[in-house]
């Protein structure tokens, strides 16, 4: 079957996505990207999904579908397993002339979805005649040329830890990006970039870490489980992981849990958010003459609370620059803290969230005000809390 290849011009113009899983993570991210207005139909979201629609960036009906959702869209993806289900879609978007791409069956569908690599503004898409392995190959082929990298498959075994940068797929290391698109599995956290996902070929397990139940211990040991698992069954892991796998990552565990295990672990390390976000909002966490040092805590726990190792009346009594992560909840208990314990209430500080991604924001302002107001903005998370007079060395 030929196809005829064509670039849509989506933006500001409405698709509808029919599922919430693996699939429907994988391909809104590229929708959105493109400027689609994109209107999800699911009884479910997965985390990743959801945090689209909390955002304002997709909206969401938490139903199943009927044909009138088709109205008035541009295109339609069907990102469901049911083949009943999804036919009912391709009908009732056949009667209304709208392409329709299916993922359980693309014979059944109008449209394809090409092997695509985006390098900054080069978008290139290979299209098939129904041998999608070969498209892929020759879609990391052109990205291998882009990279000026001689185009290589080495073999992998066991787990690497793959730092996916910030925010901005395009700040995952080379190396990464490699081993992402040579993995059989790749297990992801909330914060990783949705466009990477997007590259994966279609064989891939995708295991969405965030959607994993139970408290936060449980289930990181059925993440340890599934790396562990995998990899024993021959299978080369990827665990994809925002910012940096060790800094508050966890990724210490993940890979004491392999080696007790036997299995090999690879560490790609990654751009971490604590320099990345302040740098790209203008703020050098170190500046010769301002700050000789930086540091980098958690303040997931509020500093009253039991469990917390923070030696925060230390952190008071430093000069240099603190980088606060996963801290906007406790932003109030942090900076009345910092004050009582002799950090003057003047002193810059600044908020930056979602950095490197295009819904950055960044405010300035001081210890003692910049709870009111972050709150005042409706600046959320993830965020990165600066405080140090490097707030204002580059400005």
């Amino acid at each position: 079957m030929s196809v005829y290849p064509l670039g849509l011009k989506l933006t500001g113009r409405r698709v509808l996505v029919v599922g919430g899983g693996a699939v429907a993570t994988r391909r809104v991210p590229a929708l959105l990207a493109a400027g689609a207005v994109v209107d999800i139909v699911s009884p479910e979201l997965t985390p990743a999904l959801r945090g689209q629609v909390d955002a304002g960036r997709a909206t969401w009906s938490a139903r199943r579908f009927t044909p009138s959702d088709v109205d008035g869209a541009w295109l339609v993806h069907v990102a469901v397993d049911d083949p009943a289900a999804a036919e009912q879609v391709s009908a009732a978007a056949e009667e209304r002339r709208v392409f329709c791409v299916r993922a359980d069956d693309r014979e059944a569908a109008t449209a394809w979805t090409p092997a695509v690599t985006r390098h900054g503004q080069v978008t290139v898409a290979v299209t098939d005649g129904g041998d999608r392995r070969r498209a892929m190959a020759v879609r990391d082929l052109v990205a291998h040329a882009l990279e000026s990298s001689p185009p290589v498959a080495p073999e992998h075994k066991g787990v690497a830890l793959v730092g996916a940068g910030p925010g901005d797929p395009e700040l995952i290391t080379v190396k990464g990006r490699r081993l992402l698109a040579a993995a059989d599995v790749v297990v992801a956290d909330r914060l990783v970039p949705g466009m990477l996902l997007g590259e994966l070929r279609p064989e891939v397990e995708f295991v969405d870490a965030a959607k994993i139940p139970y408290g936060p211990a449980a289930a990181q040991e059925e993440i340890n489980r599934i790396l562990v698992e995998r990899a024993l069954e021959g299978k080369f892991v990827v665990r994809l992981k925002g910012g940096d796998p060790f800094v508050f990552g966890r990724g210490g565990e993940e890979a004491i849990a392999c080696a007790q295990a036997g299995v090999p672990v690879l560490v790609v390390p990654g751009v971490t958010s604590s320099i990345a976000a302040p740098a790209l909002a203008g703020i050098p966490v170190t500046h010769r003459g301002v700050a000789h040092e930086f540091t980098v805590v958690s303040g997931h726990i509020p500093p009253d609370h039991p469990d917390s190792l923070v030696d925060w009346p230390a952190l008071a009594g430093l000069r240099g620059t603190l980088v606060v992560l996963m801290g906007l909840k406790n932003l109030g208990k942090i900076t009345a803290r910092l004050i009582a314990e002799g950090r003057p209430a003047e002193t810059p500080a600044a908020v930056v969230q979602e950095g490197s991604t295009s819904h950055q924001r960044s405010l300035r302002s001081t210890l003692g005000e910049v709870t009111a107001a972050v709150a005042e903005a409706g600046i959320r998370p993830p965020a990165v809390v600066v405080i140090g007079d490097v707030v204002h060395a580059a400005v």
